[in-house]
């Protein structure tokens, strides 16, 4: 886990190297302080050397000002590269996501993947700066001190390791009850996220159901949670002062007892008072680095729960991956269904897809319909490889979906997906969407010339009137430079589908898949647009997955699906003679009522 955080510092191993460095000069100059203070006390004050008082001040000065050059150093360089690790986390988690299956999405929850994202890159970039400049400073201060304790006096510094022995116990106890603390409260943010996620994003439900109360509650019983397990924790860690201040006061005493005795007794000889006075002073150094260290220790066990969620992300290998030498180009859009089985879970028992076996040449349309369930989303999710399929094979222009590079084949099997989504910007920002990348790279519209900017615009507007967008985009004030709101949210639904549609267009694909895409538009609007993709694209095949009949009645052949298999798949005549299922749905929806998950009856 460490390893795999660590690969993300990248540019900034300097300046993480560098923060260290600086603060081991800061701690080299505070423990050599003590030491030219008691120098001062023992060859200045009391031999009455006004030379050597000043001589030892400006040294003092001296390892004051670049202890404090360190300190700064340390801070600028700790900063930059904490906050670079967590520039380049977030960078690695987010191009990783990109890369997911559909099947790898399905593992994390929306709200997880933002607190990951989030919260616990906050936390990781927080412990990585609290390691660069804590975990260097506080070894070294406790290292150096008792080296210098040592130095002065064994039987006096041999207080030091009682008493480190005596906090380090009591530190360790309070640490291990915390941890277990910090681990039960990060996951509980995912259930803040999730609340605070459904809420804005239904909010137009929520106040259609008077629900604000209800989703107040949810809310505050979620924070509650997060409240209580911190509170218990940070309870915890409230005995760490108490327990220093008793072992810090509790060394002065015997220090200055023995040390007094010792200064008595031996008349200065062994041990003086400028020694005292700069074992004390080591005494508070080697107790708050011990103190130090323990509050990394929290920090650190804070963040190892943020870290173990980051590398689940980092670590997750998508399912669906370009094969070594990838086919670049598809022939044309004809499908193919070879004894396909799918289930979303590859251990799972029961089949989504059995015995999928249909071909379908390229250039006609082909109508899906079926009863809510009968898996007829998942069946155009496997030409698109947003799935792949467990046994069997999908073939698009006489190619098996798995052989071809993602990008190329998805450029040229182009899905309106059954839940239309739009993003705030134009309209036709939302429709340059569509546009195909170039040599593995997004094209950037603004570096494009004039001239091809309007050709762009032009294939835009085009999709737009096959898509019959074109009839209340241009009634707008703005055209096609109307804003819209995040989700889609200032269009109604039906204008909303054919503006999906539209960018689904702009690709001009050799495969065009519309997943239930013309549901909310009024059969006039739907036998238009079906009008004009058999006029304006007849090379390009269109899977048409629809509940109304109507919409698809005039396709060259029609797939009926029913519990995961082809129940039936001929033109609308054949159907209609030879399959029961379509039969009675087709005379209820032509008598006014019915639909595939009345199974017919009226």
């Amino acid at each position: 886990m460490i390893k795999k955080l660590l690969s993300y510092v990248k540019e900034y191993k300097l300046l993480s190297i560098l923060t260290p460095v600086a603060m081991i000069l800061e701690v080299i100059m505070e423990i050599l302080v003590p030491r030219l203070m008691g120098s001062l006390v023992d060859d200045g004050v009391n031999v009455g050397s006004m030379e050597h008082i000043v001589k030892m001040g400006l040294l003092m000065l001296g390892c004051a000002l670049i202890g404090l050059l360190g300190g700064i150093l340390g801070g600028i360089f700790g900063a930059k590269a904490s906050t670079g690790f967590a520039k380049n986390l977030r960078k690695g988690m987010f191009d990783k996501i990109q890369t997911f299956s559909f099947a790898n999405i399905d593992k994390f929850s929306t709200a997880g993947l933002v607190t990951r994202l989030t919260t616990d890159v906050t936390n990781v970039q927080n412990s990585y700066q609290m390691i660069l400049r804590m975990c260097m400073r506080s070894p070294a201060t406790f290292l150096l001190a008792m080296i210098m304790s040592f130095m002065i006096s064994v039987k006096i510094a041999l207080i030091y390791l009682a008493a480190v022995f005596v906090l380090g116990i009591v530190l360790a106890i309070i640490l291990k009850k915390a941890m277990k603390a910090f681990d039960q409260a990060f996951p509980k943010y995912d259930d803040l996220n999730a609340s605070v996620q459904e809420n804005v994003s239904a909010i137009r439900v929520v106040k259609a159901y008077v629900r604000e109360d209800h989703e107040n509650k949810k809310f505050k019983k979620a924070s509650d949670n997060i409240r209580k397990i911190f509170s218990h924790a940070e309870k915890l860690t409230t005995f760490n002062m108490p327990a220093m201040n008793i072992t810090v006061y509790a060394c002065i005493l015997g220090i200055g007892w023995f040390g007094a005795h010792i200064i008595i007794n031996t008349c200065e000889t062994e041990l003086s008072t400028g020694d005292l006075i700069s074992l004390l002073t080591y005494c508070m150094s080697i107790l708050s680095s011990l103190m130090m260290f323990s509050m990394i220790f929290i920090m650190l066990s804070m963040s190892a729960a943020s870290a173990r969620r980051i590398c689940e992300v980092l670590n997750e290998e998508p399912d669906i991956t370009n094969p070594e030498n990838p086919v670049m180009e598809v022939k044309d859009g004809s499908i193919e269904f070879k004894n396909v089985n799918f289930r979303y879970k590859k251990d799972g028992k029961e089949n989504v897809l059995s015995d999928i076996n249909i071909k379908i040449n390229a250039g006609e349309t082909i109508g899906i319909v079926g009863g809510t369930g009968s898996a007829k989303s998942t069946l155009v999710n496997l030409i698109s490889r947003l799935y792949d399929a467990n046994e069997g094979s999908v073939l698009v222009g006489g190619k098996d979906v798995r052989e071809y590079d993602l990008e190329v084949l998805r450029d040229e099997v182009s899905v309106v997906l059954q839940k239309n989504v739009l993003f705030s910007g134009s309209i036709m920002e939302n429709l340059r969407w569509g546009i195909r990348k170039t040599g593995g790279e997004a094209v950037d519209y603004d570096t494009l010339s004039a001239e091809e900017k309007k050709k762009l615009d032009e294939e835009c507007v085009r999709a737009c009137r096959l898509a019959c967008a074109d009839e209340f985009i241009e009634k707008m004030p703005e055209g096609y430079e109307t804003h819209i709101e995040q989700g889609g949210t200032n269009v109604s639904g039906g204008q909303k589908q054919r503006l999906c549609i539209a960018r689904a267009l702009v690709k001009k694909p050799k495969v065009l898949i519309l997943d239930d895409s013309t549901s909310a538009v009024d059969t006039a609007t739907d036998a238009k647009i079906r009008k004009a993709f058999a006029s304006e694209i007849p090379g390009t095949t269109k899977l048409i997955i629809a509940q109304r009949i109507a919409s698809i009645m005039n396709s060259d052949r029609i797939i009926v699906m029913e519990d995961g298999k082809i129940n039936g798949f001929g033109t609308h005549e054949e159907l209609l003679a030879n399959n029961d299922i379509y039969r009675e749905v087709y005379e209820s929806q032509t008598g006014g009522s019915g639909d595939f998950d009345e199974g017919g009856e009226r």
